[in-house]
């Protein structure tokens, strides 16, 4: 398993756990007035299985502890937990709380962890009755006074419940986990050849100049910058970091007199290099692949402006959100680096620029991301210098 999907799996098992917490305190209203339970003990119980369902919140979402490799095992020792307590308050009216921990245990594709939950459920089960059996006068639920009858009756059965759905679970994690890893493996070759693909043609395309692809490497940088900014999960990060490289693919179709001319072009030639946004989409539409969608979508707006004045006429929403980072990303490189037609600009002066196009080629917000992320446009910028070839 992916160390993203661990996460997602985390952040799952937080939310159900969030709303075990509404379930214990309907439980725990429905027994204080509606059942035969003491009613300090119901809440003592309650109180108890409420604060330990929050604790997979706080280390999850709190403490930021989602990809730490004992978060899983915290989750289950409190499903666990909670599920021994009531089952020691309820008894055989909550029977069906003993597969609890293996369903949550499965949900990390993990046959150990489910092991691990049968275990701690076993133990839970045994130490619930004892308890229940010794106090039965406090638990009124519980059904004999017998402890060779509770345990025949009651302990085996629910510890057999959960050996033997334990078992079934176990193979079939087992299995499920195999296949999740032949298609995860598989996605990630898929997804190498993309990007092996996508740098290739990006540097045929720049190699038209006489600079090498640096401008792509820091493009690709740039929006890594904005992305994780915006709030996008770390894979969609990397995806939109290598489609980045691919935004000006369609200038393999530009001829090198147009793309290299010293003076100022024809209003025939400018309208031959704005084609390239065409070209770009035309070259990778047709690309299968979320990587290759992204890619093309970027080659096709990266020249669009907020107010509606870029290649294409797209205006403020109408321009994708990630369009809308990439035209900051290679206008921020454009006006900072030296080309054969015109000399870099000092990083404040193309700062203020940027600031000045607020509204105007730039979404507002995408600025301020911009602002507030500037110290890291300038690391990437003074890291990754051009090189020029002779």
């Amino acid at each position: 398993m992916t160390r993203d999907n661990y996460r997602k799996i985390n952040l799952i098992a937080a939310k159900c756990m969030r709303i075990i917490v509404l379930v214990l305190l309907i439980g725990m209203v429905f027994c204080l007035y509606a059942s035969k339970v003491d009613s300090t003990l119901c809440i003592i119980f309650f109180s108890s299985a409420v604060l330990l369902a929050l604790i997979p919140s706080v280390v999850i979402n709190v403490m930021k502890k989602d990809e730490a490799a004992y978060t899983k095992y915290v989750v289950i020792i409190c499903v666990s937990l909670i599920a021994t307590l009531m089952l020691t308050l309820l008894s055989v009216h909550v029977y069906a709380i003993v597969l609890f921990p293996i369903i949550v245990a499965s949900l990390y594709y993990n046959p150990t962890l489910v092991l691990f939950a049968a275990l701690m459920m076993t133990v839970g089960i045994f130490s619930s009755n004892l308890i229940a059996f010794h106090f039965r006068d406090l638990f009124t639920g519980y059904p004999t006074n017998d402890l060779t009858q509770a345990l025949i009756s009651y302990q085996i059965p629910q510890m057999l419940i959960v050996v033997s759905l334990s078992v079934v679970s176990y193979f079939i994690v087992r299995r499920n986990s195999m296949i999740l890893n032949s298609a995860i493996n598989t996605s990630i070759t898929m997804n190498n050849n993309q990007k092996g693909l996508v740098y290739s043609l990006s540097e045929i395309s720049e190699s038209k100049s006489k600079y090498t692809g640096e401008h792509i490497k820091r493009v690709a940088e740039y929006m890594r910058v904005l992305g994780r900014a915006s709030g996008f999960d770390e894979e969609y990060v990397e995806m939109l970091s290598t489609a980045a490289m691919a935004h000006d693919i369609g200038k393999l179709m530009i001829s090198e007199e147009i793309l290299e001319k010293t003076t100022k072009l024809t209003d025939e030639e400018y309208q031959i290099m704005k084609s390239h946004v065409l070209y770009g989409e035309a070259l990778l539409e047709k690309c299968p692949g979320e990587l290759m969608h992204i890619a093309c979508v970027l080659a096709k707006e990266h020249h669009e402006k907020w107010d509606g004045t870029g290649y294409l006429g797209m205006k403020g929403e109408e321009i994708a959100y990630i369009s809308r980072l990439i035209s900051l990303c290679d206008v921020f490189d454009a006006l900072t680096t030296t080309r054969s037609y015109k000399k870099g600009w000092p990083l404040e002066d193309a700062y203020d620029e940027i600031i000045r196009q607020s509204g105007k080629s730039f979404d507002p917000v995408v600025v301020r991301l911009f602002i507030k992320h500037f110290d890291e446009f300038r690391q990437i910028h003074d890291s990754i210098p051009d090189k020029q070839v002779y």
